[in-house]
């Protein structure tokens, strides 16, 4: 049997870090406030456990938050069961600020939670991580070597600001040359990040981009998952009937 590493993060509140992850299904099986606080959770065979630390350094340590990475088998069923249990609790999926989840797209190898102090666990497909570019793919060029770029920060930088703005400078450089397919996706993950962004009057204009583009049928069911996103993520991110409804900071 090989080593087990234990992440060890940090909490101001252990009972309500400890409340988030059994929200997600973890067990907790330890909690202890005194001498000094100290918590432990499992679930499929992990876990996790937090500290709190010293008084005198809680202003420093409330600005130092962690990273945790997770392997598992099945990202795209763990994301699916996490949302469904914090839509539970909460009526909708939380995704901003701390106490949160990342949202997932078809083809992502990863997402996050965020737990109530901002510490970040991040779940990755243990059989995809080594096929990633981080950087991009060298191999793309003009406005699909931008959509990739953008990809890496949407979905592993978690930054839809900066994805934004790579995308709609994209867009201008490169754009009269780009084909309509490529087009297309821009405008596609434009309104989805829109969405995310909390841009409605944005995510409509991208939409009659899109629209007036005209794509054949052909190209819509090439196309169908990116152009479905931006509804899809209002979708997953409404509450219990399927209303979207704007996530509370």
């Amino acid at each position: 049997m090989g080593d087990t590493a234990v992440p060890v993060l940090s909490t101001h509140d252990l009972t309500r870090t400890l409340e988030f992850w059994r929200t997600l299904g973890y067990t907790v099986t330890h909690e202890q406030h005194k001498p000094y606080v100290y918590g432990a959770l499992r679930a499929h065979d992990c876990e996790i456990h937090y500290y709190a630390p010293p008084v005198s350094g809680h202003e420093r340590q409330a600005q130092e938050t962690a990273t945790c990475l997770i392997m598992v088998d099945d990202v795209a069923g763990r994301h699916r069961d996490f949302t469904a249990a914090l839509r539970k609790r909460y009526g909708k999926v939380p995704a901003k600020g701390v106490g949160r989840i990342t949202r997932f797209r078809p083809g992502q190898t990863r997402f996050s939670t965020v737990d109530p102090d901002g510490n970040w666990v991040t779940y990755i497909q243990v059989d995809g991580a080594e096929d990633v570019e981080y950087g991009g793919s060298a191999e793309l060029s003009g406005l699909a070597k931008v959509l990739d770029n953008a990809r890496i920060l949407r979905d592993f930088k978690d930054d839809d600001k900066a994805a934004e703005r790579a995308l709609e400078a994209g867009l201008r450089r490169h754009g009269a040359d780009a084909s309509r397919t490529d087009r297309a996706r821009a405008y596609a993950a434009l309104a989805e990040l829109a969405v995310a962004l909390e841009n409605p009057a944005k995510a409509d204009a991208r939409r009659a981009d899109l629209a007036a583009l005209s794509l054949t049928e052909s190209e819509r069911a090439e196309l169908a998952t990116e152009l479905a996103a931006a509804d899809d993520l209002a979708a997953w991110l409404g509450p219990v009937g399927g209303e979207h409804l704007r996530s509370s900071e």
